[in-house]
């Protein structure tokens, strides 16, 4: 099955899968709604989709399908390169992550990749993949040294609040958010607002979607 909301892109991912007769497309959709629809009348082996759609994003569609649990691949082919969104993927359980970049032989290899049980990972993005999750080993063990306190004042400094601001949305005194705020740059290895702010980005703490 292909989610892409682009017609002409669907055409031609569906002739180029199905030339040598290796793969057969049995479903379209074109938005992450219809996408849920179809799938909840048939199942195919594995599902193209698309992070960049309408009324519901890829990403959005692939946690709607875990919580159902629908027993699908689903591999994303996306434009998307940023880490991010492979970071998000993988989080919730995508099974591959190909761009549209690659060639039509890589996509067959991906799909037959996920079918047989294996992850499939864009070979140009799993350097800095590795990278980063390793790195968010480490992390994790700073989120878990802060307060349920902390993590609140944390998500409204991401968000671009001022101390005041955070008092006030918190019911607390300024000079507690302070002393929170001067807590949580120890305890996460930050100097300064911004640093912290990329911090809860890059660990989901507040959510980019």
């Amino acid at each position: 099955m292909i989610a892409d909301d682009h017609s002409l892109v669907r055409e031609g991912i569906k002739q180029l899968l199905e030339f040598d007769g290796s793969v057969k497309v049995v479903s379209e959709a074109s938005n992450g709604v219809e996408c849920l629809e179809r799938l909840g009348k048939s199942i195919p082996d594995v599902l193209l989709l698309d992070i960049n759609m309408p009324v519901m994003n890829g990403l959005e569609v692939l946690e709607e399908i875990k919580k159902r649990g629908y027993h699908v691949k689903v591999l994303i082919l996306t434009v998307h390169n940023e880490l991010e969104y492979l970071i998000k993927a993988v989080d919730i359980g995508v099974d591959g992550y190909i761009l549209k970049e690659s060639e039509s032989a890589e996509l067959k290899l991906a799909i037959q990749s996920v079918v047989s049980g294996e992850n499939y990972i864009q070979p140009s993005l799993i350097p800095a993949l590795n990278n980063r999750l390793a790195n968010r080993d480490i992390d994790k063990d700073k989120i878990d040294s802060l307060t349920s306190r902390e993590l609140e004042v944390l998500v409204r400094v991401a968000n671009g609040m001022i101390n005041k601001e955070i008092a006030t949305n918190l019911n607390i005194s300024e000079r507690t958010v302070k002393n929170h705020v001067s807590n949580i740059f120890k305890k996460i290895d930050v100097s300064d607002r911004t640093q912290a702010a990329v911090f809860a980005i890059k660990n989901n703490i507040i959510k980019l979607f």
